[in-house]
């Protein structure tokens, strides 16, 4: 769910990064407005799962990415609009996380996975968010439809719950593969990954 803030004003995103936020929480910037990021608790579950199952494989086989639910990413809509997004899992190369310690503002830089947990707004994962990642160059980009909100073409018939893993093509495009029930998702970033679709609905 999504709550829009001050729409009296078309914001940019430098006045988006300076903005004072009137409570806590997570705030994206989608076409010059601020929206409010409001989450069941089965989301947040399933976001921390994922988070700590990457996490997880950070550690165990030394691997230089830092994983977070608090990164923000400039992106651009297909209007050529900037955009302040705060995927629900970031994986970001220890690297870049590292070149400046300091920064308070967004990366412009690709992250290294970004996850998305969809909610009753699914269009925006499905489409806006996926477009703004392609364009940005994400090379990794999950869809997690636990309550299958999606459309039946993508779901199947009947709708069921669903990762989606998109990797870049040659065109630069994401290739979505899903997975359902018990099948092993298979991620290019951690290929020894053992999680299901069940294993996150559980969480």
């Amino acid at each position: 769910m999504i709550q829009t803030i001050d729409a009296q004003r078309s914001l940019s995103f430098s006045d988006f990064l300076t903005y004072n936020f009137p409570d806590e929480g997570r705030y994206e910037l989608v076409n010059g407005d601020i929206v409010r990021i409001l989450a069941t608790r089965q989301h947040d579950n399933i976001a921390e799962f994922i988070t700590d199952a990457f996490k997880a494989e950070v550690r165990r086989l030394s691997l230089n990415y830092r994983v977070s639910g608090r990164v923000m990413i400039r992106t651009m809509s297909s209007g050529g609009q900037e955009q302040g997004r705060v995927p629900d899992v970031s994986v970001v190369s220890r690297a870049l996380w590292d070149a400046n310690l300091s920064a308070y503002t967004a990366f412009t830089d690709p992250l290294q996975v970004a996850v998305e947990v969809v909610s009753s707004n699914w269009e925006d994962d499905y489409m806006d968010k996926l477009d703004e990642y392609q364009r940005l160059g994400i090379p990794e980009f999950w869809i997690v439809d636990y309550l299958a909100l999606g459309s039946r073409e993508l779901l199947g018939r009947p709708k069921e719950p669903t990762v989606f893993v998109g990797t870049l093509d040659t065109t630069k495009t994401y290739t979505l593969s899903p997975y359902r029930g018990n099948q092993l998702i298979q991620s290019p970033t951690f290929p020894e990954l053992s999680l299901s679709m069940n294993q996150i609905l559980a969480a």
